[in-house]
């Protein structure tokens, strides 16, 4: 109930307001939507860059800063598109920013994508039905740096790692969520009922900031920097060894495991 009242509370743009100063004052980094274009400015300059879901309101926009930056060569990745705003950009910019249509998490498009110095990916982590798996691909793209910014719910107190899956919870439920109090418009699954259809439209996950770390430490990352909002994450992540792998054995290995496994006498259901 006291987590709920908070919620609600802190979706009220004031009280929004208050607590982004609160944590100024606590000397935390407070991140903002609007810094991000500084961040590929820092880190794309004579690097190559990776945007994954490039396109949704954008319409590759990152990829072109960063491309403009310094960066070189510049790819952008999404489910949908090249939209004919970008196609102008890239004709008036003469760009030589490459499109991949394909899945972030599908072994192909990684491979097309190959592994590049920065990877940015804004807005898609929480659209994710695995976000763990999504967090995996982009390690699997990355060498030097991840600028991620995500959607996230305010931290439970007394229960670290939490998160909210949004599909199917009761029309009752799901107003806790609705952020257009925040000048936040439609948000698919929250706002209305999930729709299957839609896909990766709905909204999915609401990741508290320490289970967002931890999916991130898990699938092979630091976090060097974390900009934190009430309801969104920025992080800037460096690759680090994988923590969690779990590879298919060839025939062999896989019979000697599991001769292993039955002479140990391990093996229990449970």
């Amino acid at each position: 109930m006291l987590y709920t009242w908070k919620v609600r509370l802190l979706k009220h743009r004031q009280i929004n307001l208050l607590w982004q100063r609160w944590r100024r004052l606590r000397g935390d980094v407070v991140g903002n939507y609007a810094h991000l274009p500084g961040y590929i400015r820092q880190y794309a300059p004579g690097r190559s860059f990776v945007d994954v879901g490039c396109m949704w309101g954008v319409n590759g926009e990152y990829a072109f800063l960063a491309e403009e930056s310094g960066a070189k060569p510049v790819k952008a990745v999404d489910i949908f598109g090249p939209t004919p705003e970008f196609e102008a950009k890239k004709r008036a910019r003469n760009s030589s920013v490459e499109f991949i249509l394909g899945d972030a998490t599908h072994m192909d498009t990684i491979a097309r994508v190959g592994e590049v110095d920065v990877v940015f990916c804004a807005g898609v982590l929480y659209h994710h039905p695995s976000p763990f798996d999504l967090l995996v691909a982009l390690r699997r793209m990355c060498r030097h740096k991840l600028i991620l910014r995500t959607y996230a719910i305010p931290e439970i107190a007394g229960l670290p790692n939490a998160a909210v899956y949004f599909p199917l919870l009761e029309p009752e439920d799901r107003l806790l969520w609705d952020l257009s109090s925040l000048g936040v418009s439609r948000m698919i699954g929250i706002t209305d009922e999930f729709q299957p259809q839609a896909g990766y439209g709905n909204f999915i996950w609401g990741l508290t900031p320490s289970c967002l770390v931890s999916l991130l430490r898990t699938a092979g990352f630091s976090v060097d920097l974390r900009a934190t909002e009430v309801f969104a994450q920025t992080v800037i992540c460096s690759p680090i060894d994988v923590a969690f792998i779990q590879d298919l054995p060839t025939e062999t290995a896989a019979r000697k495991l599991g001769e292993l496994v039955s002479s140990a006498g391990i093996a229990r259901p449970c």
